[in-house]
């Protein structure tokens, strides 16, 4: 039998080394660790003691909404709507838009147009919908099959005759905070991301909004596109096939990007809500249609981003207070009987899916129910909302500096705004 290596074995000490140099790797690329301490062994003289670490600073917590590619929208509305309502109670401003409570939003499929709706900026320098008015404009605009989804048949119709509604010309510069969108480019065979912070720089990166949402919506035909001044042109298909769970684009891109969000180096810093489609039950079949074999393979997708996001937060200690998911499991909305249903009803509905207790991933041992319904985590989440919001209106340090356009482009950004929606204009609210 082969004798274990002795301590002090040259073969001891580079599998040593080895598994330090893997361990950093590890953390770097999964937590975002940046601590030179990492690279000092415990004994060296260098490394600093633990009760003489100097105090760090914090300038708040970035605050990350992230959509899934969803089947069922209503359903994403409906949770969004709900948050809404609990921000603006325990705000006290009975008309301030979820986008106060956000500083960056991604979204895939119909969760992308769910958080343009939100983001995108109205006539009067707000955001174009509120998520209340989002739910409304939704239900309003029918129930079709969820087999077929309520953008799915928008986009049978031409563009112009259905998000050229929503959105006019409005393109990714007019947004009112960051926006990121992902899609599938054909041409060049790898994932390209929409983002604002892109398009602010160079029209080389400017989008129509009308066009990204058609897009990330589309699943087996490619839509050829080109940006604001035809540099830059792609054959894009839906973000469902290229980033069916946008969060951890979003994450990457808060924590890279340092002109925007400057502070933000760690999980820590960050307060992030992912909102999932409903998890169904599949059923085996000995044969699956393209359709459903690409739901099932973005489910995948989007459940292992969830399981390592989820371990990165409770991994550094956060209990996963800075990090919820919301999903739903069985019937969504779009499922359940009924076609001609208001938002009051559909509020009804989500807010017994929101009894359910919340399912969680962890990665490498499956899902687990968690002790808490989605209702009460969500209403936790709320409250560190409300708090950061508030830490912000006392500090003297900005959290956020987003990027502003340097040659602003006139542009008919909206056709539908809250006086159409509601029959009477928000007032504007302070932005966070």
């Amino acid at each position: 039998m082969a004798s274990t290596p002795a301590m002090g074995d040259p073969c001891f000490d580079v599998d040593k080394l080895s598994y330090e140099i893997f361990t950093i790797l590890e953390s770097k690329f999964l937590f975002g660790y940046d601590d030179p301490k990492l690279f000092l062994n415990e004994s060296s003289p260098e490394t600093p003691a633990k009760n003489h670490a100097s105090p760090t600073i914090s300038s708040g917590k970035v605050r990350i909404l992230s959509i899934d590619a969803i089947s069922d929208c209503l359903l994403a509305a409906a949770f969004l709507a709900r948050i809404e309502s609990s921000l603006r109670i325990q705000s006290g401003d009975p008309a301030a838009p979820i986008a106060d409570f956000f500083d960056i939003a991604s979204g895939s499929g119909a969760g992308g147009v769910i958080s343009a709706m939100l983001f995108t900026r109205g006539v009067n320098g707000r955001p174009l919908f509120s998520a209340e008015e989002t739910l409304c404009f939704l239900a309003k605009n029918g129930l079709p099959s969820a087999r077929k989804g309520l953008f799915r048949a928008m986009l049978r119709r031409p563009i112009d005759g259905s998000f050229r509604k929503i959105f006019g010309e409005a393109t990714l510069r007019d947004t009112v905070k960051p926006l990121l969108i992902p899609c599938f480019d054909f041409s060049t065979g790898a994932p390209f991301l929409f983002s604002r912070a892109d398009a602010v720089e160079t029209d080389g990166y400017d989008f129509r909004i009308r066009e990204i949402c058609a897009a990330t919506c589309g699943v087996l035909k490619a839509m050829d596109m080109k940006s604001i001044d035809g540099r830059t042109r792609i054959a894009a298909v839906g973000g469902e096939v290229a980033m069916a769970n946008p969060t951890a684009a979003a994450i990457t891109h808060v924590l890279h990007n340092k002109q925007e969000f400057p502070f933000a180096s760690r999980v820590e810093d960050l307060l992030v809500l992912s909102i999932a489609g409903v998890a169904p039950e599949l059923a085996f079949r000995s044969s699956q249609s393209t359709s459903e074999a690409l739901r099932i393979a973005g489910n995948g997708m989007a459940d292992t981003v969830d399981q390592v996001i989820a371990m990165a937060f409770s991994h550094n200690k956060t209990n996963n207070s800075n990090y919820i998911r919301l999903q739903a499991h069985g019937l969504g909305i779009e499922t359940t009987k009924g076609s001609n249903r208001d938002a009051k009803q559909i509020m009804e509905t989500a807010e017994a899916i929101l009894g359910q207790r919340n399912v969680e991933s962890v990665l490498f041992q499956g899902r687990k129910l968690s002790q808490e319904t989605n209702a009460e985590k969500l209403e936790r989440f709320a409250a560190e909302l409300i708090e950061e919001h508030d830490n912000r209106k006392k500090s003297r340090i900005p959290t956020v500096f987003i990027k502003q356009i340097m040659t602003p482009r006139t542009s008919s950004a909206t056709t539908i705004t809250s006086t159409t929606l509601s029959g009477s204009p928000r007032p504007n609210s302070s932005h966070s």
